[in-house]
């Protein structure tokens, strides 16, 4: 019946949303042409990367799940938190220890009122002894601390699979970076060929008498100009390389070729999005501010049992004697039961002002448990929006590009026959050139959004065994 008595609310999980929609009827999504559809469901699989057609991808998200030093710290912290939830446990049960001491010692008998004209007595003394005491917990304050410590290994749960999420979706991030930067290397790698072009062109009617200097000079200069972006790609390149290599735990020396491709990834035609209703029990970051709310309930019960008297049952045995060979004799046994009662009177408003901090900190809790919903909400909504524009732009792009090249393609036979001069080619060919790099962005734009939706809709990190452990 004792047992039974736990001051303090029970925690209570929070109510899923009624909410069946990321977004408003005015704003659902209006497919234009190909590309990716959200279908509302239980949400992306276990390895969503795989959508992506990349056993190259696969296999760098595998090795930084197993060897990203961030994710071994995490791992390790949990590992630490779920220790302490035994300790915790570990004080609701009987302490026994037991206890041996030798000692040699000389007693002052004058100090106690004593003559001795022989002196102090001088001798050793050898003795061994054990005890156990036990707290009743009669208002559930170990309890309590059990369950604050388990809610804590919780929040380092969902914090561990939270870092296993985010770096599977910063590799790749990163490896669709690197293709897209290589897109742009490649378009502009066409542009100079493009360039190049125009100016053996202008040289020939040079030659021939029918151009000038100034057009010769003109078409030189866009090729050089252009030119001039290939070292930044290349380094915008390289700075990606290298934190894909920090992402998978190795140096940058060591990562081998990452020539992904735009052209050779897939683009999932559909992506699964979870439902509102159970987002709230799979992402990482909700699950964290429920376990932490669930903490600072339970911290409410702890500093409520510390108002009220606590009692505590023990015994204590000690076998002492001078000579070794004695210490087990029972003649020179001793013990002690006891129960004690210690109840708070006066603390000058300390214990009821830590209670009431402890409320105050729940609903702190609360609230930010709240709010992280709608954050992951706006977020998924966000992403919903930014898929549908990215539809809508790479069809805008791919029409615009086409007709840059034709555009383009008349203006260079124009001058060729002598009906226009090269500044009109090379304004045609600034048009194909802005249209070919928008083109570019709008695809990298569009597979990193759809990488992004399935991270803020993947729940949890299930695929490591040891992190689902309780």
């Amino acid at each position: 019946m004792l047992g039974g008595c736990t001051v303090g609310s029970n925690f209570e999980r929070p109510a899923a949303p009624g909410t069946t929609n990321y977004v408003s009827p005015g704003e659902s999504a209006s497919v234009r042409g190909a590309g990716p559809v959200a279908v509302a469901g239980a949400g992306p699989a276990l390895h969503w990367w795989t959508a992506f057609g990349s056993p190259r991808l696969d296999e760098l998200v595998d090795q930084a799940i197993a060897h990203n030093a961030s994710l071994e710290a995490s791992n390790a912290t949990l590992a630490a938190a779920r220790e302490q939830v035994n300790a915790a446990r570990g004080r609701q049960l009987p302490q026994v220890g037991v206890n041996g001491r030798v000692e040699h010692e000389q007693v002052n008998l004058a100090a106690f009122g004593f003559d001795n004209p022989s002196g102090n007595p001088e001798f050793t003394l050898y003795s061994i002894g054990g005890g156990v005491s036990y707290d009743l917990d009669l208002f559930g304050g170990n309890r309590r601390r059990v369950e604050k410590a388990a809610a804590q290994a919780e929040t380092q749960l969902r914090q561990t699979e939270a870092a296993h999420l985010t770096i599977a979706g910063q590799v790749v991030n990163q490896v669709l970076l690197i293709a897209a930067i290589q897109a742009r290397i490649a378009t502009a790698q066409t542009l100079l060929a493009e360039d190049q072009r125009n100016v053996d062109l202008t040289q020939k009617r040079q030659r021939a008498g029918e151009g000038t200097l100034v057009e010769v000079l003109n078409a030189q200069s866009q090729l050089e100009n252009d030119r001039g972006d290939l070292p930044q790609l290349g380094q915008q390149l390289a700075e990606a390389r290298h934190l894909l290599a920090t992402l998978v735990g190795i140096p940058p020396s060591e990562l081998g070729l990452t020539d992904f491709d735009m052209d050779r990834l897939t683009l999932p035609t559909q992506v699964p999005v979870t439902l509102p209703s159970e987002l709230v029990h799979k992402r990482p970051d909700i699950l964290q501010a429920e376990a932490q709310l669930h903490a600072a309930t339970a911290n409410v019960g702890i500093a409520t049992a510390q108002l009220y008297p606590s009692i505590t049952l023990g015994a204590t045995a000690t076998q002492g004697a001078p000579d070794l060979g004695d210490v087990l004799g029972s003649a020179f046994r001793g013990f002690d039961l006891f129960a004690g009662l210690a109840a708070p009177i006066f603390h000058g408003g300390t214990l009821k002002a830590e209670r009431r901090a402890a409320i105050d900190q729940a609903r702190a809790a609360d609230a930010t448990y709240r709010q992280t919903v709608l954050d992951a909400f706006r977020q998924v909504a966000d992403l919903l929006k930014a898929i549908d524009s990215d539809n809508r732009s790479v069809a805008n792009q791919q029409e615009a590009v086409s007709v840059a090249q034709r555009s383009l393609g008349l203006s260079r036979r124009s001058f060729e026959v002598g009906n226009s001069g090269i500044l009109q080619v090379l304004e045609s060919e600034r048009l194909y050139q802005r249209a070919t790099s928008n083109l570019v962005e709008a695809r990298a734009r569009q597979f990193l959004n759809v990488a992004r939706l399935y991270v803020a809709t993947a729940g949890g990190w299930i695929g490591q065994p040891a992190l689902a452990q309780r």
